[in-house]
């Protein structure tokens, strides 16, 4: 069969292998158990299918189920869509009908999330009841499935399969406008999948930590993709989500020796109390992004592993390379087709200028956005979106939508998203250095700086802080903090500083900043304000809120 270089080849090369697969809580599937499993609900699929784009949504944790879902799909040739448990209402039923699923996978937990909502055509009208809405670990389910129990992997495959095979729709984060869903084709994941398992050396005796949300793109090809390539094993936290506190446990339990992560749970399980025996563990190496520097250092240090930060879009137009002299806070470097451009003039941005401490003095002018003036050749385009696809890849470049700085010597510096510009007083300036200096700040687990409106014009810096459970805000203190941070920008201190327990985030701990833009200083959290030019900071109104509301109405962000 021509399944050379695809997912579903990783999968049928597993139907006969007797190691550990798949752990989970007391359950242990070997990877010819979980292939024989996975042969079933792919005879399934393959029986309900309908003329046209073979779609099937999964609305699930991260179970046993899902993995196996995951691998029915790669070998019948569907497409899985993964459904964010984070959305709600009509964001929902946009992502399901928008991707036009012909089946949705559901969790009974998550089934209350689609009870009447349209979920269009493909699915059918009639949300939680629509006859093509299968729940997980029912007793129609158990039929259904079980009225393949003779399938084999190599009854179902499907022979048309090859590395073109469109297997992923991966939504993006949707941190700052509705969510693209990002084609990921079977042989690219394979491809990414196969690289990481040599990168890290990954193999057989491998036992992968598959906490990160299965509907990420980080999930599939930094943890999923890369067990399956190396024959190892991936074990699921006992919830079927990332919590901080068991982590270490489930390390300890399973015996992993791999994790991956995307966003913020480094500083999530480092927020957690410190322990003598934090370094007795299997765990030998941690594969992700968007950590902070300084949260890669402790957390090495702290748990005795290794972690390794690398850039790459969820698009896969652009992607940065470490090397072992990277230096600290950087991604890598990358080929000589990417840049850093400034979005309005397409011209290349000064390089970065340090102090001797390594912090930046030129953020002004040396940040703009990562651009790859290749054209992103691995980009497979999103789903039934040419306005994205032509906005990502106009002028023929492909624009990564990433702020980025690079230092003389070619490194590239993360430094936001493309809507995390700020303008106050006529001077643009990116959030990512803000955020740097904010985490500083004693007892800050996440920091997000954003833009709310001026009263007059442009916007004002807020900030939002979430705090460790042990630490109190003192707005005189964090006023004093401020006045000593000499990479400080000039605009850059907070007017509005948001004191939160529990920030609105992303399944992947990102922070959902246009949801802070739009409650602005409306929101039962405490929010302090500087009401003058001075460094000095006090408890926002009620009235000054009001007069705040009265002055920005007509000024959204």
């Amino acid at each position: 069969m021509g399944v050379e270089g695809t997912m579903a080849g990783l999968v049928l090369d597993l139907a006969d292998e007797d190691r550990p697969g798949i752990l989970h809580a007391d359950q242990t599937l070997t990877h010819k158990e979980a292939v024989a499993a996975a042969a079933r609900r792919g005879a399934w699929l393959r029986s309900i299918r309908r003329p046209g784009p073979f779609h099937v949504a999964v609305l699930s944790d991260n179970t046993v189920d899902y993995l196996l879902w995951l691998e029915a799909a790669a070998l019948v040739g569907a497409a899985i869509v993964g459904g964010n448990t984070t959305h709600r209402g009509d964001e929902l039923a946009r992502d399901l009908s928008h991707t036009q699923c012909q089946v949705l996978i559901a969790h009974p937990a998550y089934l209350h999330l689609v009870d009447g909502l349209d979920l269009g055509e493909s699915l059918g009208h009639a949300g939680a009841d629509a006859d093509r809405v299968l729940v997980m670990g029912t007793e129609r389910e158990s039929s259904e499935i079980g009225a393949f129990a003779g399938a084999t992997a190599s009854d179902v495959i499907d022979p048309d399969i090859s590395p073109a095979t469109l297997g992923y729709l991966l939504f993006t984060s949707g941190t700052s406008g509705a969510p693209k869903a990002v084609k990921c084709s079977q042989g690219r994941l394979a491809a990414i999948s196969g690289i990481v398992a040599q990168m890290f050396e990954l193999g057989p005796d491998t036992i992968a930590y598959g906490a990160m949300p299965l509907f990420h793109s980080n999930a599939l090809m930094a943890g999923w993709g890369p067990s399956l390539a190396a024959k190892g094993a991936i074990a699921l936290p006992a919830t079927g989500r990332f919590s901080a506190s068991g982590v270490l446990p489930d390390i300890r339990r399973f015996k992993v020796t791999y994790m991956n992560y995307v966003g913020k749970p480094l500083s999530y399980i480092l927020a957690t109390p410190e322990q003598p025996d934090d370094a007795d563990n299997t765990l030998v190496t941690c594969f992700g992004n968007e950590a902070a520097a300084d949260d890669v250092e402790r957390f090495a240090e702290r748990f005795s592993c290794r972690v390794i930060e690398a850039y790459g879009s969820s698009e896969g137009g652009a992607a940065v390379q470490r090397t072992p002299d990277t230096p600290r806070g950087a991604l890598g470097v990358a080929g000589p087709d990417t840049c850093v451009l400034d979005p309005d003039s397409g011209e290349e941005c000064p390089r970065a200028i340090f102090d001797e401490r390594g912090r930046l003095l030129n953020a002004d002018v040396c940040i703009g956005e990562l651009v790859n003036k290749a054209g992103g050749s691995s980009f497979e385009g999103y789903w039934s979106n040419e306005q994205a696809m032509e906005d990502r890849t106009r002028n023929g470049w492909y624009w990564t939508g990433d702020l980025a700085y690079r230092d003389e010597a070619g490194f590239f510096y993360f430094a936001g998203r493309d809507h995390d510009w700020i303008r106050v007083d006529g001077e643009n300036f990116a959030t990512a250095p803000v955020e740097r200096i904010l985490s500083r700040f004693s007892g800050v687990v996440l920091a997000a700086a954003y833009a709310v409106p001026d009263e007059h014009v442009g916007d004002q810096v807020m900030a939002a802080l979430e705090l460790s459970e042990s630490t109190t805000f003192d707005p005189d203190d964090f006023a004093s903090f401020l006045a000593s941070q000499d990479d400080l920008g000039t605009k850059w201190a907070p007017k509005y500083v948001r004191i939160s327990k529990d920030l609105p985030k992303t399944a992947t701990s990102k922070v959902v900043k246009k949801s802070l833009r739009a409650e602005r200083w409306r929101t039962s959290d405490p929010v302090f304000w500087r009401p003058s030019p001075e460094l000095t900071y006090e408890r926002l109104s009620d009235a000054a809120a009001q007069a705040l509301d009265d002055a920005t109405s007509q000024r959204p962000i």
